[in-house]
């Protein structure tokens, strides 16, 4: 093997121990009231929440997102109306969507949402989180920590990809590691901010991110 074969093989093995931190790995076995499926690039995040109530996991069925940094110039419209689309398509009714279009982050998606639900009077009490694999922590320790009702129940879950199968033409490999370096930043900052509840990361999950770093996967840290 050539060193840039070793180094090449050296981020994809660090790349991966963040991918499957940053996954809580949740058995979706009970069915909860809502599906909350928090938008972005990677329209196979709407293909999986629309499944579920396809199965019978939710009765409701919500898509939040505005235009972020990564989807600006990417879709026509906010993401939380292109996700729709594709559940629409897959044949998930109108009368059971609810779209929330105007977050930006993830703190965001969960205070927009929680207002639009507060104004339709709908008194959920359990959720399906739907993210992508490599958001699902910050996704769980953001709710945690900024949904009102903390008497709430949540699972967390995303398109079920190995590391090997997730990157395509539309999530490409260096921006995935990219954003997986920054978001465990954020995990490990965003506690002291109020942003989120506190996640242990491993030693070597702290290791690897470094390493990343090192190698210049920096240019979605906060």
């Amino acid at each position: 093997m050539s060193a840039d074969q070793a180094a090449v093989a050296d981020v994809q093995q660090d790349a991966e121990t963040l991918y499957e931190y940053h996954q809580l790995h949740t058995k979706i076995d009970r069915k909860a009231d809502v599906i909350f499926c928090l938008c972005s690039l990677d329209t196979r995040v709407a293909e999986r929440a629309a499944q579920l109530f396809i199965d019978g996991y939710g009765d409701y069925l919500i898509f939040s997102g505005g235009s972020g940094k990564l989807t600006h110039g990417r879709f026509d419209k906010p993401e939380a109306e292109v996700f729709a689309d594709i559940a629409r398509q897959l044949g998930v009714p109108d009368t059971k969507l609810i779209v929330e279009p105007r977050s930006t982050n993830t703190g965001e998606n969960v205070r927009f949402t929680y207002a639009l639900l507060q104004e339709k009077q709908l008194s959920l009490r359990s959720f399906i989180l739907v993210q992508k694999p490599y958001m699902e922590r910050r996704t769980y320790a953001t709710f945690k920590k900024q949904w009102p009702d903390p008497t709430t129940e949540i699972l967390v879950t995303s398109p079920k990809l190995a590391w090997k199968d997730y990157p395509n033409e539309d999530n490409p490999v260096d921006l995935v590691i990219n954003i997986a370096v920054g978001d465990l930043i954020r995990i490990r900052e965003y506690p002291a901010k109020g942003f989120q509840i506190p996640q242990d990361i491993p030693d070597e999950v702290w290791t690897a991110a470094q390493r990343l770093i090192q190698r210049g996967y920096s240019s979605h840290l906060p």
